[in-house]
C-alpha cells in the first residue's frame, strides 16, 4: 500500500502525468495486486504469508531512510525556526532513530545468518 501511494504521488507530481483520480487508483492498485495474485496462484497460502513477511522486512529496512532525514530536518532550528523540536524532544527522536537502526541491523543479521 505504501508503494502504491508513493507511485501515485510520483506519477502525478514528478512525472507530470495527469489522470482522473479513479483511473490512477485503478491503475496503480491494479498493478500493486499482481504480485499477490501470482504468489497466491503459484505457492498458495504459505506463499502469501512469506510474501507478507518479506514485504515487512523490506519496509523496515527502508524506515531509517525516512526517519533519519526527518529527525535531522525537524531538529534544525535554521530550517524550522520556531517549529523545530526542543532539545529534549530532539534527543529522544535521535534515540528512537538509533533504536530503529539497531533493530534493523539485528533483523538483517538474523535473516541472513539465523
Amino acid at each position: 500500500m505504501t508503494g502504491t501511494l508513493a507511485g501515485q504521488i510520483i506519477m502525478e507530481g514528478f512525472l507530470h502525468l495527469r489522470m482522473a483520480p479513479w483511473a490512477r487508483r485503478l491503475l496503480t492498485r491494479g498493478l500493486a495486486i499482481i504480485p499477490v495474485i501470482l504468489v497466491t496462484l503459484l505457492w498458495g497460502e504459505k506463499g502469501t504469508g512469506d510474501l507478507l513477511v518479506f514485504s515487512q522486512i523490506v519496509l523496515s529496512m527502508q524506515l531509517p531512510f525516512a526517519v533519519i532525514p526527518l529527525v535531522w530536518f525537524v531538529s534544525d532550528r535554521q530550517k524550522m525556526g520556531e517549529f523545530a523540536l526542543s532539545r529534549p524532544m530532539s534527543l529522544l527522536s535521535w534515540c528512537v532513530a538509533g533504536l530503529i537502526l539497531i533493530l534493523n541491523f539485528k533483523l538483517l543479521y538474523d535473516t541472513v545468518f539465523g
